[in-house]
C-alpha cells in the first residue's frame, strides 16, 4: 500500500476544516496526420504491442472481452521506463497501468537536465484499477500532449468495460508529476517571516507509503517535468488508507518550465487536482465532480491558474479552492513557511452544488490569495479565510461576483486569531467591481449570461504576465468560447454537458 504525502498525510490530502467566513454573493509532440475523428464503428484489436526501449518492454496482456466500443489489445506498461519511449496511438490498443509505474528514477535535488522522457501520442487511452498510478520522478519528464480533437484519456478499467456511471469514482490512482522547484513544510520545521532564501536551501518532501523513497523539490524555479496538454483523467482517486488518497493529478515541486493546460478531471474521489510547492502555471482547467476539493494547493506553491471552471456533484465535494501554507503552522502565530504559498486565480467559474460543501474558496495558514474576474454560484459559504495572518496576506479580490444562500454568517475560526465577517467583507469591498449579492444568470451551468457579461473586468496581467488582458469575468464568456476552449476535448455527463463530439465520460471515443 502506498500513499502520496509530503511530511504527513495532510500534505497530499486536504488539510481539514475549521471556521467559515461567508461573502455573499519541451515542445509539444507533433500532431499525427491525419487527425482521426470519433465514429460509431466498433474497434477491433491491434495485432500486437509496439516495441519500446525500456527494459522488459510492453507486456502483451492479450485482448479484452467485448466492450461497448469493441475489443482491444491490452499492452501493459513496464514498472519503470528507464529509457525515453513513446506510447504510440494504434487503433484497437489500450495501455494498462499496473501498480506503480515510474517514469525514470529520482535524480536528486540539484540535478540538471532530463534523463527519461515518456511521450504519449494524441488519442492514446490508458487505464488502470485499484491503487495503480503513474509517477514522473524528479529529473525526468512526460510529453503527454493530445490535441483538441484527440485528447489523451487516463481512465479506469470499469470505464473501458462500460461499468462506470456518473456517480462512479475511486477506481484507480492518478497521475503524479514531480520536479525540482522549491517547496516548503520540511520536517525540520524551519519557518521565517522574512522568508530569507537561505532559511532551508535543501527543502524537499517525500511521497509516503512506499518502500522506495520518492522525493520532490529542489532549487530551480524554472524546472521542467514536461508538458501535459489536452488530457482527461477520469474516475480516479483511490483510497489507500483513511486520510491517504490518490487523486486525478498531483504535482510536487514542478517548475515553470512544465506546461499544464487543457486538462479535465472527472469524478475524482479525492481532489480534482493537487499542487504542492513549485512554480506552477495552469491554463484551461476543468474539474467536474470531485469528491473533495476541486483544486488544492499547499507547500509553498507559487501558482497562477487561468481559466478554471469547476462543477460539483450534488452529493459530494468540499471546497472548490483550498489554499494552505503550511499545515503545521501554529494557528495563533503570524508566521509563514518559506516559500509562502501564493495562489492567483483569474477568470474562473465555480458551481457549488454539494450539500456537503462547506465553502467555495478557503485560504488558511498565512497563504496569499488573489481572485480576479470570477463568478461564484454558491449554495453555502462563498469565501472562508482562517486566521488573521491569512487575511493580512490577501493580495486582492477584484471583479468577482457571487451569490450565497446566507447573508449574515457567524461561524468561529480556529484559535483566538480568527477574523470576523466584517473584516473579510471590508477586504472584499476594498477591491473593484465586486458584487457580493449577485443574481446569477449563467446558462449551461458555466456560460456567462447578461448579468455576468455586464460586470467590468479587471486587468490581471500586471499581477502575473501569465494572465492575458481580458474584457470579461468568469471562465466562459459565451457559447462560442465554450466551443473554442473546452468543448472539443472534454466529455459529457449529467454533472456538466459540454456538448463534446467525443461523447459521454462513461464511454470511450472511437476514432477512424
Amino acid at each position: 500500500m502506498m500513499a502520496l504525502a509530503g511530511c504527513g498525510a495532510d500534505e497530499i490530502v486536504s488539510p481539514g476544516s475549521g471556521g467559515d467566513i461567508i461573502i455573499n454573493n519541451p515542445a509539444p509532440t507533433p500532431t499525427p496526420t491525419p487527425t482521426p475523428t470519433p465514429t460509431a464503428t466498433l474497434v477491433t484489436p491491434a495485432a500486437g504491442c509496439p516495441t519500446i526501449a525500456s527494459t522488459g518492454g510492453l507486456i502483451d496482456a492479450g485482448t479484452t472481452t467485448a466492450t461497448p466500443t469493441g475489443t482491444y489489445r491490452v499492452c501493459r506498461l513496464p514498472a519503470t521506463f528507464n529509457a525515453s519511449d513513446t506510447l504510440r496511438y494504434i487503433p484497437g490498443l489500450l495501455y494498462e497501468i499496473r501498480d506503480r509505474v515510474n517514469v525514470g528514477t529520482d535524480r536528486g535535488f540539484s540535478s540538471t537536465g532530463t534523463t527519461v522522457t515518456l511521450t504519449v501520442e494524441p488519442g492514446v487511452i490508458l487505464f488502470a484499477q485499484g491503487n495503480s498510478f503513474l509517477v514522473v520522478n524528479r529529473g525526468n519528464a512526460i510529453q503527454s500532449n493530445g490535441t483538441s480533437a484527440r485528447p489523451i484519456i487516463w481512465t479506469s478499467r470499469d470505464n473501458v468495460f462500460g461499468l462506470a456511471n456518473d456517480a462512479s469514482d475511486a477506481q484507480w490512482g492518478g497521475v503524479v508529476l514531480l520536479g525540482r522547484a522549491p517547496v516548503s513544510d520540511c520536517n525540520t520545521g524551519v519557518f521565517n517571516t522574512a522568508a530569507a532564501p537561505t532559511t532551508n536551501p535543501t527543502c524537499e518532501q517525500q511521497l509516503e507509503g512506499t518502500a522506495v523513497a520518492t522525493p520532490y523539490g529542489g532549487g530551480n524555479n524554472a524546472d521542467s517535468s514536461g508538458s501535459f496538454r489536452f488530457n482527461q483523467i477520469r474516475f480516479s482517486g483511490f483510497e489507500l488508507a483513511p486520510g491517504n488518497e490518490l487523486q486525478s493529478l498531483t504535482t510536487g515541486g514542478t517548475g515553470s518550465g512544465t506546461t499544464i493546460e487543457n486538462v479535465m478531471t472527472f469524478n475524482s474521489s479525492d481532489d480534482g487536482a493537487e499542487f504542492f510547492g513549485g512554480t506552477v502555471n495552469v491554463r484551461n482547467l476543468a474539474v467536474i465532480g470531485a469528491s473533495d476539493d476541486a483544486v488544492d494547493t499547499d507547500s509553498g506553491i507559487q501558482g497562477n491558474f487561468d481559466t478554471v471552471l469547476s462543477v460539483q456533484r450534488t452529493n459530494t465535494g468540499d471546497n472548490l479552492i483550498e489554499l494552505d501554507s503550511p499545515n503545521d503552522l501554529t494557528r495563533n502565530t503570524p508566521i509563514t513557511a518559506f516559500p509562502q504559498s501564493v495562489m492567483r486565480v483569474n477568470n474562473f467559474t465555480f458551481l457549488q452544488r454539494s450539500s456537503l460543501s462547506t465553502s467555495v474558496v478557503r485560504a488558511r495558514g498565512g497563504a496569499a490569495l488573489s481572485l480576479t474576474n470570477g463568478v461564484i454560484d454558491a449554495q453555502n459559504v462563498c469565501l472562508r479565510i482562517d486566521e488573521a495572518p491569512t487575511l493580512a496576506a490577501l493580495i486582492r479580490i477584484d471583479s468577482v461576483v457571487g451569490s450565497c444562500s446566507r447573508a449574515t454568517p457567524a461561524r468561529p475560526t480556529q484559535g483566538s486569531s480568527g477574523v470576523t465577517d466584517a473584516q473579510v467583507l471590508a477586504a472584499v469591498n476594498a477591491g473593484s467591481n465586486n458584487n457580493i449579492a449577485f443574481a446569477i444568470t449563467l446558462t449551461n451551468n458555466v456560460v456567462n449570461g447578461t448579468g455576468e457579461n455586464g460586470i467590468t473586468a479587471f486587468n490581471a496581467n500586471p499581477i502575473a504576465s501569465f494572465f492575458p488582458t481580458r474584457t470579461y469575468v468568469g471562465a466562459i464568456q459565451n457559447a462560442a468560447q465554450l466551443t473554442s476552449v473546452f468543448q472539443s476535448w472534454t466529455c459529457n455527463s449529467s454533472i456538466q454537458n459540454f456538448n463534446s463530439p467525443l461523447g459521454a465520460c462513461t464511454s470511450l471515443p472511437v476514432y477512424s
